[in-house]
């Protein structure tokens, strides 16, 4: 009798230990994680291109997304994932990495080989798309920083489910074609659904894409596609239930009205390459890291704890005209940072590259233990001969000048709250995505934006098909003023712009004053940025047709608040 009643009482004890758990949705504990202890991986490699006696030529490439599970971590389960892959077995967290070459086209058929069901929360109440029969995961892939065809930038209402079986009403092709004719440098592809690219990125839906261009690149004597001194780092943050499965939350932050939305995702493991701080033997010589920040909305503030600094020799997908040194890098949502370290000027045998961006950026939580880590270097002791050189130079491509500017336009961010003032929607310019275009460039021509952030968040913009340099950046003095003006007029020249940014200016860092197709917006501030829909290497056109259907997109790349919909279409003419 007292053995059952004592088993009874345990049975209790451990039914509230599951109750408690479940209660807070099953998390695993980062800080129970042992850090550092699987290696770091190097994404497979996929070319994009055929070589032909001695000479590349255009090759077709057949990628799916499949449903797998994947170890991110030697103690956490294996996790259920969507992947890219020549084949299930192959396919990885992240993608492989496409390698083009320059002016070599590219044909990727994207095959949607994913089950009906989603394995995250979705949330119907915003622009989503759906398919009819309400089967199947709508996915369509965009290449970010690819100068291509409309028809194959992964229009977000271009989507498409398993085996094309239901398509988005912007549907256009089922093999994409990549021209590959921009400057050298780093892109990367992701699912682009509309109101799905969220939960389709944080399901695995990424991956690395160089664009080489040797007869300029090798003379420049950086490490160039070398496997072992040359690597993409593609780092993201999630969070995961004891079960090993991706944890997201279920209920929205104002869930009357979005039963699922919440205004950004943050988890607490820090991801690169696929694996939760992962460690990485190196020799002390130069190597390169091409470094992807594929975050749903986290920015990372880069930095090694031993003092050690970055070479940035490249932003997004342009070369710097000279090579800059820098002891952080601040990395908002799908920037890229293409830089050198040299880790024989490291003083220890050992640098952990850590990050301190509060999240939301700029003024939430501090970092804790967990992602304030993102990998480890382990440093030989042995010095070698190390052949790689850092330039004095690098790539010079034309200065921005105002004389070629053709229009301007004043890009507006606002963020709308519920009664309990949490955030409902955001939107550029006043406009949810549907409403017709504003947005009409002319093909060939040089613009000036002035992107007023009027929320307290940092906005990274991002610009289809466009390249931009930020000119300055300046604070808006009696923004509540101001802002009150803009909500009921949605006019900066009605509401006297003039009057109001006229605040302290902010700097250009020197690493951020080249090419960039995003930039992260300062709250309370207008950016002003010169933007280019045209090649900045060549005065050549556009070899494929930028005004045809279904057109481009800008908007913020927080997934989150591009998801609910801070996102506008963008058409050009002729």
């Amino acid at each position: 009798m007292e053995g059952s009643v004592l088993n009874h009482v345990i049975s209790l004890v451990l039914m509230g230990v599951v109750m408690s758990s479940r209660a807070e949705d099953g998390l695993i504990s980062t800080s129970q994680l042992e850090k550092f202890i699987d290696d770091l991986p190097d994404m497979p490699k996929l070319k994009g291109f055929d070589v032909v006696h001695g000479v590349p030529k255009p090759k077709f490439l057949k990628i799916g997304m499949f449903r797998k599970k994947w170890k991110f971590h030697r103690d956490i389960p294996p996790t259920p994932v969507f992947a890219y892959g020549t084949s299930r077995h192959t396919a990885t967290i992240p993608g492989p990495t496409i390698e083009a070459v320059h002016g070599i086209d590219t044909y990727v058929r994207w095959k949607n080989l994913l089950p009906s069901k989603h394995i995250l929360p979705w949330d119907p109440t915003i622009p989503t798309a759906i398919p009819p029969t309400k089967k199947g995961i709508p996915t369509v892939v965009h290449l970010h920083g690819s100068i291509g065809e409309p028809e194959s930038d992964g229009h977000a209402e271009s989507w498409f489910t398993a085996r094309f079986e239901e398509k988005g009403p912007t549907w256009m092709k089922k093999t994409y074609h990549y021209y590959n004719r921009q400057q050298p440098g780093n892109l990367w592809y992701h699912d682009h659904a509309m109101g799905l690219t969220r939960v389709n990125l944080l399901a695995g839906l990424i991956g690395a894409y160089i664009i080489r261009q040797s007869e300029i690149e090798s003379p420049l004597g950086l490490p160039n596609g070398d496997d072992e001194f040359d690597r993409p780092l593609i780092v993201f943050d999630r969070s995961f239930r004891t079960d090993g499965s991706l944890y997201m939350n279920s209920t929205g932050n104002n869930p009357s009205i979005h039963p699922q939305w919440q205004p950004e995702y943050f988890g607490d493991a820090i991801i690169v390459n696929g694996k939760a701080w992962p460690r990485m033997i190196v020799r002390r010589r130069k190597y390169r890291f091409r470094i992807i920040n594929a975050s749903n909305a986290r920015f990372f503030r880069f930095y090694f704890t031993n003092g050690l600094r970055f070479i940035h020799v490249g932003s997004d997908s342009a070369y710097h005209e000279r090579p800059v040194m820098v002891k952080e890098i601040l990395l908002g949502p799908s920037e890229i940072a293409d830089v050198i370290v040299d880790f024989s000027e490291s003083r220890s045998d050992s640098a952990i590259l850590g990050n301190d961006a509060p999240y939301p950026f700029p003024s939430g939580d501090p970092v804790n233990d967990a992602n304030s880590k993102v990998m480890k270097f382990i440093v030989g002791k042995q010095r070698e001969v190390d052949t790689w050189r850092i330039p004095d130079t690098l790539i010079k491509y034309p200065s921005p000048t105002l004389s070629s500017v053709s229009g301007t336009r004043y890009i507006a961010m606002y963020e709308y709250t519920s009664d309990i003032d949490e955030p409902t929607h955001l939107y550029i310019n006043g406009k949810s995505y549907e409403e017709p275009v504003t947005e009409k460039p002319k093909v060939g021509t040089t613009e000036v934006w002035n992107v007023i952030n009027l929320t307290e968040d940092n906005h990274p913009l991002h610009i289809h098909l466009g390249l931009f340099v930020v000119l300055d950046q300046t604070e808006l003095v009696e923004i509540d003023q101001f802002r009150d003006c803009m909500v009921k007029m949605n006019d900066a020249i009605k509401c006297q712009i003039s009057k109001y940014a006229r605040g302290k200016t902010m700097e250009v860092l020197d690493h951020e004053k080249g090419w960039k197709n995003v930039y992260k917006m300062t709250p309370g501030f207008v950016t002003k940025i010169l933007v280019r829909f045209a090649y900045i290497h060549s005065n050549t056109s556009y070899g494929f047709d930028a005004t045809a259907e279904p057109g481009y997109a800008y908007h913020c790349h927080i997934l989150d608040h591009e998801d609910n919909v801070m996102m506008r279409p963008l058409k050009f003419i002729s």
